[in-house]
Parts: C-alpha cells; sequence; structure tokens
C-alpha cells in the first residue's frame, strides 16, 4: 500500500495509532531544501510550530495543514488561504479543560498551594502555625475576565460557583455573559483597577500583543493576582517581573510564557508569588483525544478535497 506522506513533529502514540498504516508520517524539517516538504501532501501542526508562507512554497504537494489545537497564532492562515490550502483547528473541545486550568491556577495561587506544599514537605515544618501562608479568598471576589470567548463563558461558569462577581472586556458586549453569568462590561482600565483576580482568556493577535505591561500593573490592585491562560506575548515578561517584584501586584498564575519556554536562569523563575505551569490548558486526557480525533478528521477531509469539518476561514 503507499502511504500519504505528511510532515509533523513530536506526534504522540496515540495520534500515530489514529492515523495507522495509511500514513508516512516525516520528521519536522523546515530547510530550504527539505526532501520531507518537497514530499508533504499535509502537515500536522502539533506543538505550534511556525507555518509561514515560505515554508508553504516550499511544499510544492501540501493539500492541508491540520492544526492540534485552536490558537493558530503560529500559522500564516491568510498565506495558506492564497494558496489554496486549507487550515484546521479543534475549536470547542477544549473549552471546559482550559477552564478547569484556570480555576486551578486562580486557587493554586491564592491560597499559596505550591508555596505551602514545598513548606510543608521542608525540614522547617515542626508544627502547625495557623498564622503563616494567609492567602486570598476566592469566594465573593471580584473577577475580570479579559477575552469573553467561549473559554471565557466556561470560566464565569464555574466563577458563579464560588459566589464571584464577574465583570469582563471584550472587543464587543456580549449578551448572552451578561444574562447567564451576571457579568458586567468594563473598559480594559475599569477592569483592571476593579478585579481581585484578573483572568486572560483572549486569542493572540496585533492588538492583544503586549495587552498587559506597565501602565496596566500599574491601574491593578497592590492585593489582584494576574492569571494568563491566553498566549504568553499577551504579558509584557518584564513588566511581570517589575509588578511582581516590586509589589504592584500580589502573585500571577501564567499557564503561557514569552519565550516558551523560558530560558533556564530567567528572572521570573526566581519568584515565589509566581506559579508558571508548562502549557498544560488542554491537557486533560477527554480532551486530548477529542483534539487529536478532530485533527486527524480535518486531515482526511484536505487530502480528499473536501470542506475540512473544523475549519479556520479567517
Amino acid at each position: 500500500m503507499t502511504q500519504i506522506p505528511i510532515m509533523g513533529d513530536g506526534l504522540p502514540q496515540p495520534l500515530l495509532e489514529m492515523l495507522g498504516a495509511e500514513f508516512e508520517v516525516l520528521p519536522w524539517d523546515d530547510a530550504p531544501d527539505s526532501p520531507a516538504l518537497a514530499r508533504a501532501e499535509a502537515v500536522i501542526a502539533y506543538g505550534h510550530p511556525p507555518v509561514d508562507g515560505s515554508l508553504m512554497d516550499r511544499a510544492p504537494q501540501l493539500k492541508v495543514i491540520s492544526n492540534h489545537g485552536v490558537g493558530v497564532d503560529h500559522i500564516d492562515v491568510a498565506a495558506a488561504l492564497q494558496r489554496g490550502i486549507p487550515v484546521g483547528n479543534t475549536p470547542g473541545c477544549l473549552d471546559a479543560a482550559t477552564a478547569d486550568m484556570t480555576m486551578a491556577l486562580m486557587l493554586a495561587t491564592a491560597r499559596n498551594v505550591v508555596v505551602g506544599d514545598k513548606y510543608a514537605r521542608s525540614p522547617e515544618f515542626l508544627h502547625y502555625d495557623p498564622a503563616i501562608l494567609i492567602g486570598q479568598e476566592v469566594t465573593g471576589s471580584k473577577l475580570g475576565i479579559i477575552g469573553m470567548g467561549r473559554i471565557g463563558k466556561q470560566v464565569a461558569k464555574r466563577a458563579t460557583g464560588f459566589d464571584m462577581q464577574i465583570t469582563y472586556h471584550n472587543r464587543h458586549r456580549d449578551s448572552e455573559a451578561e444574562s447567564e453569568y451576571k457579568a458586567e462590561y468594563r473598559s480594559l482600565d475599569d477592569l483592571l483597577a476593579e478585579s481581585d483576580f484578573v483572568v486572560l482568556n483572549c486569542p493572540l493577535t496585533p492588538e492583544t500583543t503586549g495587552l498587559i505591561s506597565g501602565p496596566q500593573f500599574e491601574i491593578m490592585k497592590s492585593s489582584a493576582i494576574l492569571i494568563n491562560m491566553a498566549r504568553g506575548p499577551v504579558v509584557d515578561p518584564a513588566a511581570l517581573f517589575t509588578a511582581l517584584s516590586t509589589g504592584q501586584i500580589a502573585a500571577a498564575g501564567i499557564d503561557v510564557t514569552d519565550p516558551e519556554p523560558l530560558p533556564r536562569g530567567h528572572e521570573l523563575l526566581t519568584l515565589e508569588n509566581l506559579i508558571i505551569t508548562p502549557h498544560l490548558g488542554s491537557a486533560s486526557n477527554r480532551t486530548r483525544e477529542r483534539m487529536m480525533r478532530m485533527t486527524v478528521e480535518n486531515l482526511h477531509a484536505g487530502l480528499q478535497g473536501k470542506p475540512l469539518p473544523y475549519s479556520v476561514d479567517k
């Protein structure tokens, strides 16, 4: 049987099993004279490899780009569509898992879970002291959500269970969020000034790159906690270090960084009031299985010249 050559790097075993013997998976090679690119009829973008117009031009057989994930900021979608190459992603299936992780970071940061774990394992913990590691109460606090899309709404849904007062900032007002979760619209500055917790669930776009930097941290409460579940470049890393190390804000929990990963020895890695996780937003068993299945569905459709079931069309 002749196998269809596709290019994908680091594909996990379950995804390889879903692909089956029909495909020859070529190692990711974006060199100018790459034999893999010259042969590849499809690309699976796994782990955010950059896919730009130059790469597409070196892949004359390319029929489809199937992205394992929702965010496509690493893919030049406009360049692909100009070349007649459809791009697919995995919308909807990871909203709940990412919202769960948002709440996990919020709770862990507010209640000193990571610092507490280290202390509980250390030689210093010899008796219970009710005066140490007093955290911030999540229940009843004011939550500001930046990006009230599918994931933002899932965060709002969970926040109602903690009786949080929900405000949001978006490009457009969202009547569903306002009626369903009693979320109140705010300008960005007002949201930052009012919120006990600021959660980033927005996509990475030219408008959101560097959205949270020095001036924004100056507006926030000194007791505020920032949670970034969007993309690393939404937050200026140097400004984040200054805000955390000088007490402009109390703490932060981030699942993404800029760059990603941070260089070992980076100044942010020295801070105890910062929790960093390695991009785990969608990393739950059921969600990752759904993502892989959607990735394969898009792949099959594109290779057959059919409309992608989960298409990125802009």
